[in-house]
Order: structure tokens, then sequence, then C-alpha cells
């Protein structure tokens, strides 16, 4: 398993109290990763220190006008290459059934082209096949770093990971084709009233159900992620 891609989908996704209490386990993943520059390291402990230690409340609302109110930095990551076309169903389905002949199986009501879902998928498979689905969406993750760098968020330093480990260089022409277009205003709530407007598609459990996506990763982990304590120490 690809510990680094499994902390990299935990922490982009919607932070809870169980996020907040593994995030010294995930710092430590990430440090650990010499693949990464030592300053991406570096931005992703001020990250992780960031989300383990803030209001939980604040956390949470600052994720949902980044990622939830804005789709130019949405977490779908067929919203930037289909937008609303029919070719982004067809993707969808591709997509599922990649993850069946994987043997994976999603516990979350995200859609599957959710970053963190795919991450979570990609942690389990061979380098070679992950490298390549990664190198695919180079374009997609160097955007969303530079435009995360503009809005001064620390999760920036998560895509710069992400182009790192995708280890080939972005297609040029594309990411600025992606950053011509202009940031939208996660405040004006017209504009995203109209997008909820728009049929909902759904795939997998009960879109009701919360997000079982991080209690499940959480438990999954593999552990120690850490250094274990000397005997004398170790008194759970």
């Amino acid at each position: 398993m690809d510990r680094t891609l499994k902390a990299l989908s935990l922490i982009l996704s919607y932070p809870t109290g169980e996020h907040q209490e593994a995030m010294p386990e995930i710092g430590a993943v990430f440090s650990a990763d010499q693949r990464l520059s030592p300053a991406t390291r570096d931005a992703l402990r001020a990250l992780t220190e960031g989300l383990g230690q803030g209001d939980l409340y604040d956390l949470q609302e600052s994720y949902v006008m980044l990622f939830d109110r804005s789709r130019t930095l949405s977490l779908n990551l067929f919203e930037h290459v289909h937008g609303e076309s029919r070719d982004r169903g067809g993707a969808m389905v591709s997509l599922i059934e990649t993850y069946r002949t994987g043997g994976f199986e999603p516990a979350t009501s995200e859609l599957p082209d959710h970053l963190p879902v795919l991450l979570e998928f990609l942690s389990t498979r061979p380098p070679a096949e992950v490298q390549e689905i990664l190198a695919d969406a180079a374009h997609i993750f160097d955007t969303l770093d530079t435009r995360l760098v503009r809005r001064e968020s620390a999760y920036a330093s998560a895509f710069a990971a992400l182009s790192q480990l995708a280890g080939a260089q972005a297609d040029a022409e594309a990411v600025a084709g992606m950053l011509a277009l202009p940031d939208d205003d996660p405040t004006d709530l017209t504009a995203l009233d109209a997008v909820w407007e728009e049929t909902e598609v759904t795939f997998g459990p009960d879109p009701n159900a919360g997000c079982p996506q991080v209690r499940d990763m959480l438990a999954t982990m593999d552990r120690p992620l850490t250094p274990a304590p000397a005997p004398s120490q170790a008194a759970e």
C-alpha cells in the first residue's frame, strides 16, 4: 500500500474529528517520503498541523468554501475534463468498472471521480499504474495548485505533492487553458443555487449517510505510521 496516497486522500477529505486525531501520523507519512521535495514536505507538515490543531468548524467551513462552492477548485476530476457534457457520464461508468475490476468498492456517497476516492483506490495499485493515472491528471493538479496558491491556501501543498508523485511534466497548454477560466466566487449564492438545481447523479451508498469514507480509510491505514515508542513509554 502506498501510504502517501492514502494520507493525501485523507487530508483532501472533509475534515472531521477523526481526521484531527490522525494528523500526527499522517504528517509522519509525508515527512518520510523522499519522493517529495523538502519544500513540499515542509508545506505538508504545516497543512497537517493546521488541520490537526485548528477549530473544526472553521476547518469545515473553509473546506466547503474552497472545494464544494468553487467549481474551478472542484475535487471531482471529470468536472475539469468534461464539465456537464454527456461524456462525463460515460467516463464515470468506465471509472466505476476500473474500481470493480480492481476489487475496490468505495464506501462513500461521493462520485467516483472525487479525488480522495481515486487516491484511496490508487493507494492499493501497482506503482506503474499509479504513475500513469496521476500523469494523466497532472495538468489538473498543477492548475489546482496554482489556484490554491493564489488564494493562499495551505491545501496547495497536497497538489504539489501529487504533481511530484505523477513524475511527469504537465501539458503547459492544457494548464494555461484551465487557468484562463476566471475563478468563481464561492460567496455568489445565486450561482451556487444554479449548480445545485442541475440533476444530481449518485453512485454508491445512500447519499444521506454522511461521510463513512474517512472512518473506513482510517480503520485500514497501515500502522505504525510513526516509529513505535520504547517499551517503557508504551502505555496504552
